[in-house]
């Protein structure tokens, strides 16, 4: 099983804290969620309606035209394999491990590439896979740089598949716009910025033949009637969406200020993490993790993914912890 953020009762079992107690900043997810709004009883009983307006919302909110709701955007890179005829896969390293993953459980043949040689791998493989802005380094690519990738993907028939999970803020390098253009697949989730991780809502936006042939994989009724309701509502909220972006800014801000106070510098962020290489990491995580702090750590480079606080209380307990690992480990 890959490593990934969150299961706090794993934590909890380990570290003998009780759920309630831990202080969660290994998931990226926003901690100014989306206010669920009550949801009819009704939506409960009936089956999904496609025929509501969610894609028209999506459509709206990512500037693309070509788009298509599926249960969570890991969905959608589950069945994508299948879908591209594509053999040999570059996908950028470091990054979301499950790319590579579902890649090669599908029988193709990846290879894993750093930034610096996406643009080469553009000539030589049948797709690209990468996050913009990355997970977990923050690094975005610039919207031109992309655009050329998939100009030479495409006139081999081949594809540029973009994540942006984390692009939903400005400066972001979204190419969501240029989505129904040969050779780029775009994956939204509403997981990150809207808070909503657990709702599993993402869409896909691409051509429309490979749109229809993952509504086919997918199958009848994939994503859910409460789910599609509450979806279409925070879509459509732009001033929830402005005051999220304000909020997040001043997030990423301070927590890079407190970050450098403690000694641990950042090297990328992005509007819902930032990422601070260290020869100790794993100590750093351990650290925290006795006090009720759950980070992200990684081996290769050696690095923290820390996400914010939301909480004037978790801002407060995190610096404490943060000034006394930050002398334990040094």
């Amino acid at each position: 099983m890959l490593e990934h953020g969150g299961r706090l009762l794993e934590a909890s079992r380990r570290y003998g804290i009780a759920v309630a107690q831990w202080l969660d900043l290994s998931t990226g997810i926003s901690p100014f969620p989306y206010p669920v709004p009550p949801i009819a009883p009704e939506l409960w009983r009936r089956l999904p309606e496609e025929e509501d307006d969610l894609v028209s919302a999506a459509a709206a909110y990512h500037g693309s035209r070509q788009c298509l709701a599926v249960p969570g955007t890991q969905a959608a890179l589950q069945v994508l394999p299948r879908i591209l005829a594509a053999r040999r896969v570059a996908v950028l390293n470091p990054s979301y491990a499950e790319y590579a993953h579902v890649w090669a459980r599908a029988g193709c043949e990846v290879a894993s590439v750093p930034e610096g040689a996406m643009g080469e791998a553009a000539k030589n493989f049948g797709a690209v896979v990468l996050c913009n802005p990355n997970n977990p380094d923050g690094y975005v690519f610039p919207g031109e740089r992309l655009a050329h990738m998939r100009a030479q993907l495409a006139a081999r028939g081949g594809w540029l598949v973009v994540d942006e999970a984390y692009a939903d803020t400005p400066g972001g390098g979204s190419v969501a716009g240029e989505a129904g253009a040969a050779g780029l697949i775009v994956l939204c989730s509403m997981g990150k910025f809207f808070g909503l991780a657990g709702m599993r809502m993402g869409f896909v936006l691409g051509p429309a033949a490979i749109l229809a042939r993952m509504r086919e994989e997918l199958g009848p009724w994939a994503v859910s009637g409460p789910a599609r309701h509450v979806a279409g509502i925070a879509l459509r909220d732009r001033p929830w969406q402005q005051a999220a972006r304000k909020r997040l800014h001043a997030a990423r801000h301070r927590l890079g200020d407190m970050l450098a106070a403690c000694g641990l510098e950042s090297a990328g962020s992005t509007f819902l993490f930032h990422w601070i290489p260290h020869p100790d990491a794993r100590a750093v995580q351990d650290q925290l993790a006795r006090r009720g702090i759950l980070v992200r750590a990684f081996d290769r480079p050696q690095a923290l993914r820390m996400g914010f606080p939301g909480a004037e209380r978790d801002w407060e307990r995190l610096e404490s912890a943060l000034r006394e690992v930050a002398h334990a480990v040094s």
